[in-house]
C-alpha cells in the first residue's frame, strides 16, 4: 500500500516536474508573449518628458468664453481652465460605430477625468457613416487631419471603451509616441507583448504625420495597431509608456468587432506600403459636421 502510494506521488511529481519544463521551454522560444517586465517612465521622469504646446488660437478662445463659468464645457466637447494657463492642447479622437452605450458613459466618465488634470483638450468623435467593415484606422486618420486643421499639436487616438483608471495618466504627448493603456484589466493589467501598441495611443501631430499616419487598409478588427507600430519602427521611432501604476485602464463589455480576414498578409506586406498607403493616400466624404455640447462629431463615408 505504502509503495501505492510512493508511485502515484511519484508519478505526480514527474507531471508537475514535465509541465513545469515545457511552459520554460514556451517561454524561451516565445518571449515576445510574455511582457511581465518592460521599461517604462518613472514618476519622477515624467515631467521632464512631456512636450508643452498650446494651440495657436487658443487666447481668443479665452477671450470669446471669458463669461463662461471656469468648469463649463464649451460647445463641441472643448475645454480649457479659466483660472490658470494650461500648457497643453490636445485633440482625443475617437473612431465610432453603433456603441451608444459606451460613448454614453465615456463622454460623462472622460470630461470628468480630464478637467481635473487642468489641460486644454477637444474631443473629435469620428463615425463611419456607411455599411462597409469597420475601419478604424483609416477613422484615425481623418480625425488626424481635422485636427490639425484646428491647430492641436497632439493627438491622443483613443476607443470609446477604454476608462483610464489613474488621474496621472496625463492626456499630453511626450517626446516619443506613448502607449497609455499598458496596464488594461482583460489582460489582468500586464502587457500581453512588448509591440503592443494600441486602444490609447498619445503621439505628437507632426510625428504622426512624419509616418504617413495609419494604414488605410484595415477593415474589420485586428492588425493596424502591430501595422502602426512597426510604421514607427521602420522610421526608427522609439515608443514609451508610463509605470503600470499610471498606466490601468478598464474596458467597458461590448459585442467584439468582425475580424478581418486578410490581417495577416496585409501586415506581412505592409512595409511595402509604409510611404504610399495612409494619409497621402486617404479619400473620404465627410456627410456632416455637427457640434455638439460634449462632443465634435464628424460623420464621413469610407
Amino acid at each position: 500500500m505504502i509503495l501505492k502510494i510512493n508511485q502515484r506521488n511519484y508519478h505526480l511529481t514527474d507531471i508537475a516536474v514535465r509541465t513545469a519544463c515545457a511552459l520554460l521551454v514556451i517561454y524561451c522560444l516565445l518571449p515576445w508573449r510574455f511582457a511581465s517586465h518592460y521599461k517604462y517612465l518613472h514618476g519622477h521622469e515624467i515631467r521632464k518628458e512631456l512636450v508643452e504646446h498650446v494651440t495657436s488660437n487658443i487666447s481668443m478662445q479665452q477671450y470669446n468664453s471669458r463669461v463662461l463659468h471656469g468648469d463649463d464645457i464649451l460647445t463641441g466637447g472643448e475645454y480649457f481652465p479659466n483660472d490658470c494657463s494650461s500648457s497643453f492642447s490636445t485633440a482625443i479622437i475617437v473612431p465610432y460605430r453603433k456603441r451608444e452605450e459606451q460613448l454614453h458613459a465615456f463622454l460623462i466618465y472622460m470630461h470628468n477625468y480630464l478637467r481635473k488634470q487642468r489641460i486644454h483638450y477637444r474631443i473629435f468623435l469620428i463615425e463611419q457613416y456607411d455599411q462597409k467593415p469597420f475601419n478604424r484606422a483609416k477613422l484615425f486618420n481623418i480625425g488626424s487631419i481635422i485636427a490639425a486643421e484646428m491647430e492641436f499639436p497632439c493627438l491622443i487616438l483613443h476607443d470609446v471603451d477604454l476608462l483610464p483608471m489613474n488621474l496621472g495618466q496625463i492626456y499630453a504627448c511626450t517626446q516619443k509616441p506613448r502607449h497609455m493603456c499598458s496596464a488594461l484589466d482583460i489582460f489582468r493589467f500586464t502587457l500581453p507583448y512588448r509591440g503592443l501598441f494600441g486602444g490609447v495611443v498619445a503621439i505628437r501631430t507632426q510625428q504622426y504625420r512624419f509616418i504617413n499616419g495609419m494604414s488605410n487598409l484595415f477593415e474589420g478588427w485586428g492588425g493596424e495597431d502591430d501595422d502602426f507600430y512597426n510604421r514607427l519602427c521602420s522610421h526608427k521611432i522609439d515608443i514609451c509608456r508610463f509605470g503600470p501604476i499610471y498606466s490601468k485602464y478598464t474596458m467597458i463589455r461590448h459585442k467584439p468587432e468582425e475580424k478581418n480576414e486578410n490581417r495577416l498578409e496585409l501586415l506581412r506586406n505592409g512595409f511595402k506600403r509604409f510611404l504610399t498607403d495612409g494619409l497621402n493616400s486617404l479619400t473620404y466624404k465627410e456627410k456632416e459636421r455637427r457640434i455638439h455640447s460634449l462632443f465634435t462629431h464628424i460623420l464621413v463615408e469610407t
